[in-house]
């Protein structure tokens, strides 16, 4: 007998095993909804042009004996350290001027929450964590994983609107010095943001609960084509409101950077001599959990931000694919009008909540038992909790999209709410 024949079989990721499905199925005519990663208009995946130069300038340099491949310290590429922050919190940022802001490069958006969560673990044990429910699958499980308990806020309403009331109502209740997981833009899975009024409120119940804040941001610039309107949220609890605050960043969608696994961890201090103690413990977690990160993809983000006209090159291409996923949003609405399709509900008046959301993710209402017959049926694979990848969609499948999401809809019947 084994000894790890104890060891149960684990189930699949609810995301990632929708690829598995759709890469499985043979048929010709096929959709999948559920990557979260950018596509172009005829279904392929994208380069950035931008990064296609910083690669070639990479090369270049390190044929010249420029560059190497030598390890890089624990805190990571200083060249990236020197820039990350700035896309976040601003170039002009008098925090990054006072060095009031520990920052460590990590594996993307992960990384750096799996990093901030053994911080937490380790100078606040036992602290609460609150996330929003519904949310990113892997939030819950990075936290647990540290040893931290995880609980839900309330933050949808049926219709598919921002519960304030209840989400207000459910940090207020949370204990004094607890954890507050929040989506800087874009949230997963919903495309539901509040707005800066609804902000402002979210930040006094922070400050009213000494919260601990920690923004993800896996879709900055992504969401409007925009990164100063999408860091909005940080740049107001960070400035404005003098939150000590985590804040991770992902480059895996703005830059098209997924397999490169590039981000960063910034941990807003109050105190310069405080920011560097945290870097440096920052930096003891890195070297036990991956002993130092990796070069290349540090070595794209800051080519491309510190040469201006790679980074004006970049924005454009960033305003490109959030313009595309804007347009799909409002095409799969205009197609489902065409052909008369019933909302998911009677709750809902029309499907204006589709592009009424933002960024990656569509939050169609549609339930597992719509969700079972559009892979079934018409080969169309999504999460089971019917959210769409809009960069899945494009001109020559959105129609065909439409007509099984009716096709669902009156057969199973609408959504149970």
């Amino acid at each position: 007998m084994s000894l790890w024949s104890h060891v149960e079989q684990a189930p699949p990721d609810p995301i990632l095993g929708v690829g598995v499905a759709y890469n499985a199925d043979p048929a010709e005519k096929k959709v999948n909804l559920g990557i979260g990663a950018y596509r172009d208009d005829t279904g392929k995946p994208w380069v950035l042009g931008c990064v296609k130069h910083a690669e070639q300038k990479i090369l270049k340099d390190t044929e010249d004996g420029k560059m190497n491949k030598e390890y890089l310290p624990v805190q990571g590429l200083q060249a990236f350290l020197d820039v990350t922050s700035a896309v976040i919190l601003g170039k002009d940022s008098p925090l990054i001027k006072e060095k009031k802001v520990a920052v460590v490069q990590s594996l993307s958006g992960t990384g750096a929450l799996r990093i901030a969560a053994e911080f937490l673990s380790i100078y606040k044990p036992g602290v609460p964590v609150y996330v929003s429910d519904p949310t990113w699958g892997n939030h819950h499980q990075i936290f647990k994983k540290a040893g931290l308990q995880t609980h839900s806020y309330r933050y949808l309403t049926k219709d598919m609107k921002l519960d304030i009331d209840g989400m207000l109502a459910d940090l207020k209740a949370a204990p004094e010095g607890s954890v507050f997981i929040f989506h800087t833009v874009a949230h997963n899975p919903t495309g539901v943001d509040p707005n800066p009024d609804q902000w402002k409120m979210i930040a006094d119940v922070c400050d009213a609960k000494k919260a601990i804040p920690v923004f993800d941001t896996a879709y900055q610039g992504y969401a409007s084509g925009d990164l100063d309107k999408d860091a909005y949220s940080v740049r107001y609890f960070a400035h404005e409101r003098g939150f000590e605050l985590f804040v991770t960043q992902s480059y895996s969608k703005n830059f098209g950077l997924y397999g490169e696994r590039i981000g960063a961890l910034n941990v807003v201090c109050k105190d310069p001599a405080v920011a560097t103690k945290v870097t440096s413990q920052l930096g003891l977690i890195v070297r036990a959990m991956v002993s130092n990160p990796p070069l290349h993809g540090a070595r794209i983000v800051s080519t491309v931000i510190s040469d201006p006209e790679l980074f004006k090159q970049w924005d454009t291409e960033l305003k490109l694919m959030a313009n595309r996923i804007i347009s799909m949003r409002q095409d799969l609405v205009d197609a489902l009008k065409a052909i008369d399709c019933p909302t998911p509900a009677p709750i809902y008046k029309d499907w204006s909540h589709i592009t009424s959301q933002i960024g990656m993710f569509a939050f169609t209402g549609l339930q597992a038992k719509h969700v079972d017959i559009l892979s079934s049926k018409w080969h169309i694979y999504c999460t089971k909790n019917g959210r769409f990848s809009m960069a899945g969609l494009n001109a020559h499948n959105v129609n065909y999209v439409a007509e099984a999401m009716k096709d669902a809809l009156v057969t199973a019947g609408p959504a149970d709410v």
